[in-house]
C-alpha cells in the first residue's frame, strides 16, 4: 500500500504583534488533523519573548512550540493541553528549506500575523528570508495565502501593497475582532480571528460561533442557563 503524501500548511508567523493569533491558528490546524510546516522570522521571536516571556530556539523548537500552544491569550500559562500533531519546522535562514521549492507539496500558507514589513517583502517579491520566501513561491504556483495584516493605522504605502497582495491572489485578512459572537475572554476575541483565519483556508472547526441571522443571540448565549458552552483547559473553541 502507498503511504499518503504528507501535505501541510505553511504557518509564517511574521514580528508584529499578535503571537495568540499564531498559536490559536496552530491549534486550529492541528486539532482539524492538518499537518503544519512552521516558519518563525528572527522579528517575530523578539515579539514571542516580549508577549509570552518564551525563547524560540532552533534546537529547542519543539519544546519551546508547546510552552507557546499551551499558554492562553491572556499569558496565563497551561490553559490548554499539549499539542499533538504532524509539525515541521523550519529555520527563517534555511532558504534550501523544502517550502522554498514549489515543487515540495503543501496546500497553502497562512502568515500570522503579517507585520508591515512583512507584507511589503511579500508584495514586491523580495524573499529576503525563508518566510518571504515560502509567500512569493505560495503565489506563483496560484495555492492559497492568507495574510492575517496586524497594524494600525495603516498607511497609504502598506495599503497599496496589500492591494497588490490581493491581485495577486491572496487574501488579505486584517487581524480584527468581532463581538457578535458573545465574546466573555480575551481568548475569544483571538479565536474569532483564527477562525476567521480558518474559514479563509478551507478548514474546519469550532473556534467561534457563526452568525444565524438572528439578532442578540450572542448576548443569549453569555446569560446564565443560555447555550454557549464553557471554556476548559485543552479547548480550542
Amino acid at each position: 500500500m502507498t503511504e499518503r503524501k504528507r501535505t501541510p500548511w505553511v504557518v509564517g508567523v511574521s514580528g508584529a504583534s499578535g503571537t495568540p493569533y499564531a498559536a490559536a491558528v496552530l491549534r486550529g490546524l492541528l486539532d482539524a488533523g492538518e499537518s503544519v510546516d512552521l516558519v518563525v522570522s528572527r522579528a517575530s521571536r523578539l515579539t514571542l519573548l516580549d508577549e509570552t516571556g518564551i525563547a524560540f530556539r532552533d534546537a529547542h523548537w519543539r519544546d519551546d512550540l508547546t510552552q507557546w500552544l499551551a499558554r492562553g491569550a491572556d499569558g496565563k500559562p497551561g490553559a490548554f493541553e499539549p499539542f499533538t500533531g504532524d509539525v515541521r519546522y523550519w529555520g527563517a535562514g534555511d532558504l534550501a528549506a523544502g517550502p522554498s521549492s514549489g515543487s515540495y507539496p503543501v496546500k497553502g500558507m497562512l502568515i500570522v500575523p503579517a507585520s508591515t514589513a512583512c507584507v511589503a517583502g511579500v508584495a514586491l517579491g523580495l524573499s529576503k528570508d525563508l518566510l518571504q520566501r515560502v509567500a512569493s513561491v505560495t503565489l506563483k504556483e496560484r495555492r492559497r495565502l492568507v495574510v492575517a495584516v496586524r497594524e494600525t493605522p495603516l498607511s497609504g504605502q502598506t495599503l497599496r501593497h496589500l492591494v497588490a497582495l490581493d491581485e495577486a491572489g491572496a487574501v488579505v485578512l486584517p487581524a480584527s475582532p468581532a463581538f457578535y459572537a458573545g465574546a466573555t475572554h480575551i481568548q475569544d476575541l483571538v479565536d474569532f480571528v483564527a477562525g476567521r483565519v480558518l474559514d479563509a483556508a478551507g478548514v474546519a472547526h469550532g473556534l467561534y460561533r457563526r452568525w444565524d441571522g438572528e439578532l442578540g443571540g450572542a448576548a443569549r448565549e453569555g446569560e446564565p442557563g443560555g447555550s454557549r458552552a464553557p471554556r476548559g483547559a485543552g479547548g480550542g473553541g
